[in-house]
């Protein structure tokens, strides 16, 4: 039998946006946006793949991972949210101390997870209106006319 560790910090999560995945390129890779979504956390990028999302070496009080992947859904995009991390502190010693410190830090992870995926999405569909189309990306919808043309 093969042993797998788990992490004790597990996020996932996943969050439909109604426009097209490209609009989050410049959202998702924006380190300000970073720091301002998880500022007790050092990041290094282990993988930016444009509009695919982004995928982090995770130090600070967390030593882990974490990822955002924007997955084309439809006419938008799922944007999922990873995070899979130990706490670089020691845990109380108590198991059931030890219980509630990881069950709270699971929450907050969560939370502070979900303030970014609704913060991108308010910000790409603003304006889209509630069951309207997807918001666009102009400059995609440019390129594919000029394809046309050239056709």
């Amino acid at each position: 039998m093969k042993l797998v560790i788990v992490t004790s910090i597990q996020v996932a999560d996943e969050t439909f946006v109604a426009a097209a995945p490209s609009l989050a390129t410049e959202m998702v890779g924006d380190r300000g946006n970073w720091r301002r979504w998880w500022p007790d956390l050092r990041l290094t990028v282990t993988e930016d793949r444009g509009a695919a999302g982004v995928r982090w070496k995770v130090g600070g009080p967390l030593v882990g991972s974490m990822e955002i992947w924007c997955e084309p859904v439809l006419d938008g995009f799922v944007l999922h949210y990873f995070l899979h991390a130990e706490p670089h502190d020691s845990l109380p010693d108590d198991p059931r101390a030890r219980g509630t410190a990881l069950a709270d830090a699971n929450r907050d992870r969560r939370a502070a997870g979900k303030v970014m995926s609704f913060e991108v999405k308010d910000r790409l569909e603003a304006g889209r209106g509630v069951g309207g189309p997807a918001v666009t990306d102009p400059a995609a919808d440019a390129g594919n006319a000029d394809e046309r043309v050239a056709r």
